[in-house]
């Protein structure tokens, strides 16, 4: 029997990683969804074969990731895309295929060397669509290749391209978009917390959700609120 931790957030995942109890049943999975949880789980003992970190929103101590096996899922083709960010950096690029890159978790911000790399799409869908297709993909093809076979990681090749994680303050959505663009600025953070594309008017903001693109046309619902 190997233990294999899940350290992860969003509610998805969480059911994906419940699932993978039920796949191999002959191995011990640990889910946490904090850092607080991790912090306090006794690797020590535990002695965990991986810690796969498929979508987390906190610094991994160097204090597991030299000592473990650390994997991290991050929705780019590295190194091109290291940092902060990935989906909606694409997305402001216009890039619409992607890849999924499991790499080992090293000092150097996803700078580690990568095991496999699968592909993904996200050129439809609002910023949860695409991430719990990634998520499918990451559970149910990245995962179990761990799992199943010996993986052998190998270091990134090419020249590093880094993105800046956004700010709040950044989700007011710009003037001089075309229609695609803006079709690709609403969804990109129509997504459970993120902060919502708006609008900024004289007297208040108009939030920008569930879009659609069709026949040239961006379709989405508003909400305006107003300053007071």
């Amino acid at each position: 029997m190997a233990v294999f931790v899940v350290a992860t957030i969003k509610s998805w995942n969480l059911a994906y990683a419940e699932k993978l109890k039920e796949k191999y049943p002959q191995h011990e999975f640990i889910i946490v969804s904090s850092k607080e949880q991790l912090k306090e789980l006794p690797l020590e003992d535990i002695q965990p074969k991986y810690i796969f970190f498929p979508h987390w929103s906190w610094i991994i101590p160097e204090t597991i990731h030299t000592k473990y096996s650390c994997v991290v899922f991050h929705m780019t083709d590295l190194p091109f895309g290291r940092g902060g960010s990935p989906l909606q950096n694409l997305l402001l690029r216009g890039i619409y295929q992607t890849k999924i890159s499991a790499i080992r978790v090293a000092k150097e911000l996803d700078g580690g060397e990568i095991y496999l790399k699968e592909d993904l799409d996200i050129s439809t869908g609002s910023a949860d669509d695409i991430l719990k297709r990634a998520a499918k993909i990451v559970f149910e093809k990245m995962i179990p290749a761990f799992i199943e076979k010996k993986l052998n990681a190998l270091p990134q090749q090419g020249k590093p391209v880094f993105f800046n994680r956004r700010k709040p303050e950044q989700s007011c959505i710009p003037f001089g978009l075309s229609s695609r663009q803006l079709y690709d600025y609403i969804r990109m953070l129509d997504g459970e917390g993120y902060p919502t594309a708006y609008l900024q008017t004289e007297h208040g903001k108009v939030y920008l959700r569930n879009a659609s693109f069709q026949n040239g046309k961006v379709m989405a619902e508003l909400e305006y609120e107003e300053i007071r």
